[in-house]
């Protein structure tokens, strides 16, 4: 699976890109057929502490799964994620 990751309007540091990876690459372990991954990193504009928004594509064969959660910190939102993307791809290969 190949991981692409997208940041609008900021860096993302190491060990943050590191997380990702890790995080990400797991997912293939609930359905191998995962043929790529965009992650995108944005920080929303407003007064709210919680404007750090991860959204995850999965291409998949068929439909491709879209996650897209907003928090405090990225870590935090990419984990959300990553537990949304878990259970839809488990929901995805018991239909298959």
């Amino acid at each position: 699976m190949k991981i692409t990751v997208q940041s609008i309007g900021l860096t993302p540091h190491e060990p943050l890109e590191s997380h990702i990876e890790k995080k990400v690459s797991k997912l293939e372990t609930f359905y191998d057929k995962i043929q790529d991954c965009k992650v995108f990193l944005k920080v929303e504009n407003n007064a709210d502490r919680n404007n750090k928004t991860t959204e995850i594509i999965l291409v998949v064969p068929g439909e491709d799964i879209v996650v897209k959660k907003t928090s405090a910190t990225f870590e935090e939102s990419l984990d959300l994620c990553v537990d949304t993307a878990k259970k839809l791809l488990i929901k995805k290969k018991e239909l298959a």
